[in-house]
């Protein structure tokens, strides 16, 4: 690439590695263009990041900012998987506000083309402003999530979407999935009256963030959902830009040899499994379930007697205890994995036939690579969005029933639900389809197309101001 077409550009993401890694993804691909990146994060967080490749190193400057202190939020702290969910990420995001200052003074030490920015920094676009620094809201999430919220129709009373059981009405599509289960409704009435302790709500921080953007750019293509980024769009008033799936490849991180160990003893167990048999069983690194959710989902996997596969995270707030006799019962046919795990080398798995997923869009996106059908089980409320569209709209699985009033589950539902995917004759449908998504899940030159065009139109932005 000719020098002048050659960016600085700053990656700032939140502190979750559900966003850490696909900022990451970007970071790697913008490099191979040649633009340099500058990737923003606590010096924890950092350290934890997979190994980059030798030819993009040199591409990749990783910027400490330390966390400021903040009461109650336990030193080493640095990310969501550290603390528990509610109350710690609240601390969290009051630490994070108080990078304003030293982001600003890297941000000033360094000649710099554009920042690409998460949902959390609503207080950056004025200081890039100051700056002449160009700015990128990044969404990991896609359009759909983002049409919920648009920034306009939150604004005033007389756009407010009350009933969350149905699509908001500047949602013009029939029969659209974009709606929320009562219990998932409960939930984001209960959180948005809700003071933080940041004395910022996370509708006030995506609403900013948006505002403040020259350009909003979301983790999706059009093959998925045309229709969606169009109308986010218009709503926004924004150029939205789709930057593909960012799929991560099997390529990265092999070779580290604390990896290679790991994966033989994995791949031994799963090499002992009929194709297509195992469920694979995790809900990434930031959401836990309680005791009750636990049990029920264990018992749920016991009751349906398919092999399971089950990284079981320890909670980092509150123990966790597996039910009475539950490894004895299920030895054999079930592995708990209690450390880190290389899901996605597990889902490219044969033996792998299905996977009991939180329905976050990393995990979504993984799967269905290798095109695995989905048992789902939201934890958030992004979650549940991504869980229509899948079950209803792409029928690539099936939602986990739940209470209405409350969200819980029970074992039943657990095991008829992955009876129904992994075992039924019914479930060849689920198979099938997600098998035909991973045409476009797995399509690496029309994702990196996704990425020619954003970095195209980064460069010629840059020379035309």
């Amino acid at each position: 690439m000719e020098d002048s077409k050659k960016l600085n550009i700053v990656m700032f993401p939140w502190l979750a590695f559900g966003h850490i890694i696909p900022y990451l993804e970007l970071s790697k691909q913008l490099a191979t263009k040649g633009h340099h990146i500058f990737f923003v994060s606590t010096p924890r967080n950092l350290q934890r990041l997979p190994k980059i490749s030798d030819n993009l190193s040199p591409l990749i400057t990783l910027v400490p900012l330390p966390l400021p202190r903040v009461e109650n939020l336990p030193f080493d702290a640095e990310a969501t998987s550290d603390v528990g969910f509610e109350i710690g990420t609240d601390l969290l995001k009051k630490a994070f506000d108080g990078l304003q200052e030293p982001m600003t003074k890297f941000l000033e030490s360094c000649s710099l083309d554009w920042i690409i920015y998460d949902f959390c920094c609503y207080w950056l676009p004025p200081i890039a402003d100051k700056l002449g620094i160009r700015k990128v809201f990044f969404s990991i999430y896609f359009a759909r999530t983002l049409s919920v919220f648009p920034t306009k129709q939150m604004e005033g009373s007389s756009g407010a979407w009350t009933d969350l059981g149905s699509p908001p009405p500047w949602i013009p599509f029939p029969n659209s999935s974009v709606y929320f289960l009562p219990h998932e409704a409960t939930s984001i009435l209960h959180s948005s009256n809700q003071i933080s302790s940041s004395g910022v709500s996370d509708i006030f921080r995506l609403q900013g963030s948006v505002k403040g953007c020259d350009l909003l750019a979301v983790r999706s293509c059009a093959e998925l959902e045309a229709e969606y980024l169009q109308l986010l769009e218009d709503l926004d008033e924004k150029i939205v830009f789709p930057l593909g799936l960012l799929p991560p490849s099997l390529e990265d991180g092999l070779g580290e040899e604390e990896e290679e160990d790991t994966w033989k003893l994995i791949t031994g167990w799963l090499e002992k499994q009929t194709k297509g048999s195992v469920v694979y069983v995790a809900f990434g690194s930031e959401f836990e379930l309680n005791q009750d959710q636990l049990t029920e989902l264990a018992l749920g996997l016991e009751l349906s007697e398919s092999p399971f596969f089950w990284v079981f995270r320890r909670s980092a707030t509150s123990p966790l205890e597996l039910p009475e006799g539950f490894e004895e019962r299920t030895r054999g046919r079930g592995m708990i994995w209690t450390s880190w795990a290389p899901q996605l080398r597990i889902l490219s798995h044969e033996s792998i036939g299905g996977f009991l997923t939180h329905c976050g869009w990393s995990s979504i996106i993984e799967a269905l690579q290798f095109g695995k059908p989905l048992i789902m089980l939201p934890l958030a409320i992004d979650h549940g969005l991504y869980a229509r569209l899948m079950s209803r709209d792409k029928r690539v699985g099936v939602e986990i029933p739940r209470n209405d009033e409350d969200g819980s589950f029970t074992r039943n539902s657990v095991a008829e639900s992955l009876t129904l995917v992994l075992q039924d004759e019914a479930g060849k449908m689920f198979k099938d389809e997600a098998q035909k998504l991973s045409v476009i899940f797995a399509d690496k030159s029309l994702h990196e197309s996704y990425i020619d065009k954003f970095s195209d139109y980064l460069c010629n932005s840059k020379s035309a101001t």
